[in-house]
């Protein structure tokens, strides 16, 4: 079904995605029909729009604005392209065109939303529209989960088909021992178990003697990397008293947290990050990897925002290197 309506005039849940008329939005756009598809949630395909000034000829000349009637029938004419693009789908649809900053408008739906889902760079099919303002604001901001669906992957899907899906065969997370991180770990785990998938947690550590120079000289590349292993270790068996079920595969990596999650993401059906991170081993700040990862990232990444989510309580718990101090 399709239901046009002003945003504001209901509260909107279950998964939401922007289009703009690009081809990022259109890969997302099919993106997040196959996930509400399998989560039996409602779809709400959203358009918003704004009115451009431009400047005249000079300065003297003034300004000149565009219709409203002619920039919403731009966005009315994108939201009937997306919806064509999904005829024959199970879910159910619903379509949305709101006056507002793009970024603003999902931000606001992301108050109910289950999960926003926008394309990693936009060329809007009409003026004023640019997800990639979106994909870079909302993220940082959103109040539920952000999936960024690269153009790559529909280039990818039309090249290889069936064969993308058989080569990716997990869900990546990028772990720096901080309860935003863990956050997403929680997140990630429950997206493994629902597509039946192993999932894989990463973390990544520079070298002492390189990306952390301004460590003190006294610091042992191989005991952090002990430690870490230990933190890992600790965060399995966490999560494995919530979700009891999940297959977990752990990797501790050096490198430089960017490289390795794009590098992970090659092969990952969702790549999982908080949206900042203050990290609790030395130098791990996953905050600071998000917006690299977004853009360059081979294939889908969810932004989990802050949570207080009192699961995150009893991880120390499972730490008895702790309590033995």
């Amino acid at each position: 079904m399709s239901d046009e309506a002003p945003v504001a005039a209901e509260k909107i849940e279950g998964i939401v995605v922007g289009v703009d008329g690009s081809q990022q939005s259109k890969c997302a756009l099919r993106w997040a029909e196959r996930e509400a598809v399998r989560r039996g949630s409602v779809l709400n395909i959203v358009s918003a729009y704004t009115i451009p000034v431009f400047a005249a000829s000079s300065m003297d000349a003034g300004y000149s604005t565009l219709d409203d009637d002619l920039i919403r029938g731009g966005a009315e004419d994108i939201v009937r392209q997306a919806r064509a693009e999904l005829e024959g789908s199970t879910a159910t649809i619903r379509t949305y065109i709101e006056s507002g900053d793009p970024s603003g408008v999902l931000l606001d739906l992301s108050q109910d939303a289950e999960l926003v889902v926008v394309g990693t760079r936009g060329r809007g099919g009409f003026v004023g529209r640019l997800l990639g303002s979106v994909s870079s604001a909302l993220p940082a901001h959103s109040k539920c989960p952000t999936v960024v669906v690269p153009l790559a992957m529909a280039k990818e899907q039309e090249e290889a088909g069936a064969a993308v899906a058989a080569d990716r065969k997990c869900i990546v997370v990028g772990v720096d021992g901080s309860d935003r991180a863990r956050s997403a770990v929680l997140a990630a785990a429950e997206a493994a178990i629902a597509s039946d998938l192993t999932l894989r947690l990463i973390c990544a550590v520079p070298p002492v003697g390189a990306a952390l120079a301004w460590m003190p000289a006294t610091v042992d590349q191989e005991a952090v990397l002990e430690d870490v292993r230990y933190q890992m270790s600790v965060g399995t068996k966490w999560l494995k008293s919530h979700y009891p079920t999940v297959k977990i595969e752990t990797d501790v990596v050096s490198g430089p947290p960017v490289e390795v999650l794009i590098r992970e993401s090659e092969h990952a059906v969702l790549t999982v990050t908080g949206s900042r991170g203050r990290g609790g081993f030395t130098g791990m700040l996953l905050g600071s990897t998000s917006q690299g990862v977004l853009h360059h990232s081979k294939g889908p990444v969810m932004v989990v925002p802050d949570s207080d989510d009192p699961r995150l309580e009893n991880r120390k718990d499972f730490d008895t290197r702790a309590q033995e101090q």
